[in-house]
């Protein structure tokens, strides 16, 4: 079970780490932290900071808010598809990951999409 509020909303992590020096688990570290609902996502990890991951975004079946890419373009480009089928109402391009196709395809069925930093955004208040 989690630990969070109900009020907080669901963040998919897409490339989340165990290794706690990776960013991608820093943000899920400042995340549970700060209450919301997480679904790391990683092909070959089964748990990272305690809860289960998930292997491929086409199991996700929660409603997401937030999804924040940790994988580069080259990698995100073989999950375009699964990636505009979540339907995120918001996607944070973290640095390293930005992809102008996915970009415009999120943002074309609505989508807010950011190119920022999730951890700056977190400790600023303005995640």
């Amino acid at each position: 079970m989690y630990p969070y509020e109900a009020a907080k909303h669901h963040v998919v992590v897409l490339g989340a780490s165990p290794k706690p020096q990776r960013y991608s688990n820093q943000a899920i570290r400042l995340l549970l932290e700060d209450g919301y609902r997480i679904t790391p996502v990683n092909p070959a990890i089964p748990v990272i900071e305690g809860i289960e991951v998930t292997h491929q975004l086409a199991d996700i079946d929660e409603k997401v808010h937030t999804l924040t890419m940790y994988v580069g373009e080259a990698r995100s480009r073989k999950m375009h598809n699964d990636i505009l089928a979540l339907n995120p109402a918001r996607v944070i391009f973290n640095p390293g990951s930005e992809s102008a196709a996915l970009m415009s395809d999120l943002e074309a069925q609505g989508a807010e999409c950011i190119e920022g930093c999730t951890l700056v955004m977190l400790r600023t208040n303005q995640f």
